[in-house]
Order: C-alpha cells, then sequence, then structure tokens
C-alpha cells in the first residue's frame, strides 16, 4: 500500500513538474513574441511619416 502512494505522489509531481515547464515556455514565448511586435510596429510608424 505505501508503494502505489509513494508511485502515485511521483506521478502527480513529474504531472505538475511537466505542467510547470509547459506554462514557463509558453510565457517565455509570449515575451519573444511581445518585443518583436513592438518593433515591427514601430518601424511602420516611422516610414508612414
Amino acid at each position: 500500500m505505501k508503494f502505489f502512494r509513494r508511485l502515485l505522489a511521483a506521478i502527480a509531481l513529474i504531472a505538475v513538474a511537466f505542467q510547470a515547464v509547459g506554462s514557463f515556455l509558453s510565457w517565455a514565448q509570449r515575451q519573444d513574441d511581445a518585443p518583436a511586435d513592438a518593433w515591427i510596429d514601430e518601424e511602420d510608424e516611422l516610414e508612414d511619416a
């Protein structure tokens, strides 16, 4: 019984770790996209002037 509880806890820990890594990578991807969009917008404004 103790083995199954430890196995279940390990599986839950791995699942939470994968979720955390996925959330971080998603956040990092959004951070990479935001400055690029702002830079492109600024270039467009300079061309319009």
